[in-house]
């Protein structure tokens, strides 16, 4: 079990903004998954990978994919208080899930 957690590389975030917004997907993620997964992934030591996107464009299409599988993803929309314009799509969460369906939609993806 694991769960990813991806980030677009065009922003060219700040670090501290860069956690933040993978900190929003990962826990709205986490909410959206089923008990059984939770609690297995707990039991797991919660592991997580971040990895990086191109664009926009490419993180709707993973979305739209992820939750095609009915994985519930999580997409993220800043608030544009900082850095970036409110309603910016900054990140995206997909499990925790079993490995093997989280690395059919993420496993061409690059760590970050």
């Amino acid at each position: 079990m694991k769960q990813a957690i991806i980030i677009r590389k065009d922003l060219n975030l700040g670090k501290g903004k860069m956690a933040a917004q993978a900190s929003h997907a990962s826990l709205n993620a986490y909410k959206k998954a089923s008990f059984t997964n939770k609690n297995i992934w707990e039991m797991q030591g919660q592991k997580k990978v971040v990895l990086k996107i191109d664009s926009e464009k490419e993180m709707i299409a993973l979305f739209n994919k992820a939750d095609a599988e009915k994985m519930k993803p999580a997409l993220i929309r800043d608030a544009g208080r900082t850095e970036i314009p409110s309603g910016t799509i900054t990140a995206l969460a997909i499990g925790p899930d079993r490995d093997e369906k989280i690395d059919k939609i993420t496993g061409h993806l690059k760590l970050y």
